[in-house]
């Protein structure tokens, strides 16, 4: 992972540390405010948006997306 992309993981963990250090923000299928992305996140101070269900599927390498923290979702531009 190139430094300032976004991660979009099925989950993260204490292995993806290096990555999510490298991430401009972090999209993940699982988890929730208490969840490893969110902590990291908010240690980091990048955005994250966890529990989306569908964003490994839906999106692929190279794919430009918006994220909108306001309504906590991810979409394709």
């Amino acid at each position: 992972m190139e430094k300032d992309e976004i991660l979009v993981a099925e989950f993260t963990a204490p292995e993806l540390m290096l990555a999510c250090q490298k991430a401009k923000a972090i999209v993940t299928d699982m988890g929730g405010v208490l969840s490893h992305a969110a902590i990291v996140s908010r240690e980091l101070k990048i955005p994250c948006v966890v529990g989306t269900h569908t964003a490994t599927k839906a999106l692929k390498n190279g794919n430009k997306i918006l994220i909108d923290l306001n309504s906590g979702t991810v979409q394709k531009i």
